[in-house]
């Protein structure tokens, strides 16, 4: 917690756009426009999801691959960063058949490596000769792998079900990828799903994997994030595709201990209620009873030195997050190299996206970030009613 804490608004970032790309996609993904290839027959989404968990998994994958992030503009500190993971960039994708897998990402400011495996992943970027390092959650049989048997139609029938209720579920619908006969499916919330319009996904009808992944924001018709394939082969991965470490000298950081202390394994109850966390925390405590409309759903007290406030529900809802402030907090808090904005008199950091805001400030002793899928001018309200 504290490593997250002075990381840097670049590196952070980094990180977690890294995980997202990795675990959007599963065991293997892409987006790309369609072509002139093969399409399949047209199935029912629940046949057609049952085929694609149960049909052989593959020697291994390889394929070129098109990064593109929108999430930054492209005049903002962010967007114009060195790093593949935050401006964009082309590479390649290899995938053997035990789990193990690297993407590669080429940019003038040098390459981003992404490797796994069912225990641990590491993101190597060449631009801060940095590599992140991060091990796995286990299952709850304490394995790391994957062993279960593949569901059922009927199993898949109830996933749907549940899935309805909060969300809007396209058919399966036949197209081709990369010269690859396909099925893609839409995801989008019912209900507020604050910025984010739909989620997109479309995977290889004869081998169930996935090769269309795209997250899109409200009212957009291009996606905020994607990876394209722009040629994909099936067979045997060598394992010196996947096994690649990073430079002698580069920095390595361990986020495997990162994690609050105290909030995994302890004995200690927890700490609700505002009046409670209040009590509890040495630092002064703000939660207003409804930000931008939305009513205060809980407080909790994490690892006795930081402070959670839920507003709303569901993806439409605010996260605020308050600790104690530091002598030099503003100087090395995670946002402290974005822009500036003021917050009647008082100085924020903020971070705006397609998909949410981010802004962080200090007052009255209290080190305030505020999260939410929400427009920036609406997040700038929210935090002046806090501080």
């Amino acid at each position: 917690m504290n490593y997250l804490r002075r990381i840097s608004t670049r590196s952070l970032i980094l990180v977690v756009v890294a995980v997202l790309a990795v675990g959007v996609g599963g065991a293997a993904f892409a987006i790309a426009d369609n072509g002139s290839g093969p399409t399949p027959p047209a199935k029912p989404l629940d046949q057609a999801l049952n085929d694609a968990v149960t049909a052989g998994t593959p020697d291994g994958v390889t394929a070129r691959i098109q990064f593109t992030n929108n999430l930054f503009p492209s005049g903002s500190v962010l967007g114009q960063a060195g790093s593949a993971l935050l401006s964009g960039a082309s590479g390649r994708l290899w995938l053997s058949n035990d789990g193990q897998g690297r993407v590669e990402l080429q940019s003038d400011s040098g390459d981003v490596q992404i490797v796994w495996d069912s225990k641990a992943i590491s993101v190597y970027d060449a631009s801060s000769n940095t590599v992140y390092r991060a091990t796995l959650p286990a299952n709850a049989n304490g394995s790391t792998g994957t062993t279960s048997a593949p569901p059922t139609v009927a199993d898949i029938d109830k996933f749907l079900s549940n899935l309805a209720a909060d969300w809007t579920v396209s058919g399966a619908q036949p197209t081709d990828i990369a010269g690859q006969p396909a099925y893609s499916v839409s995801v989008s919330p019912k209900h507020d799903g604050g910025l984010l319009g739909s989620l997109q996904l479309a995977w290889d009808a004869n081998h169930g994997i996935p090769l269309r992944v795209g997250i899109y924001a409200q009212g957009a018709t291009t996606p905020v994030l994607e990876l394209a394939v722009t040629d994909i082969s099936y067979g045997p991965v060598a394992t010196s595709d996947v096994n690649v470490s990073p430079p002698a000298g580069a920095k390595v950081v361990d986020l495997s201990s990162a994690g609050p202390t105290g909030s995994s394994g302890s004995t200690t109850p927890a700490v609700t209620g505002l009046a409670a966390v209040k009590a509890a925390a040495n630092f002064p405590v703000v939660a207003p009873d409804s930000l931008v409309g939305l009513p205060l759903q809980d407080v909790r007290l994490v690892g006795g030195d930081t402070a959670l406030a839920f507003y709303g529900q569901g993806l439409g809802g605010i996260v605020l997050v308050e600790r104690a402030a530091g002598a030099t907090q503003n100087s090395s808090g995670a946002l402290s190299n974005l822009p500036t904005i003021s917050l009647d008199g008082v100085t924020a950091h903020e971070l705006s996206t397609p998909l949410g805001s981010v802004l962080e400030w200090n007052s009255g002793g209290t080190t305030f970030v505020l999260a939410g899928s929400l427009p920036a001018a609406a997040a700038e309200t929210a935090a002046r009613a806090v501080k």
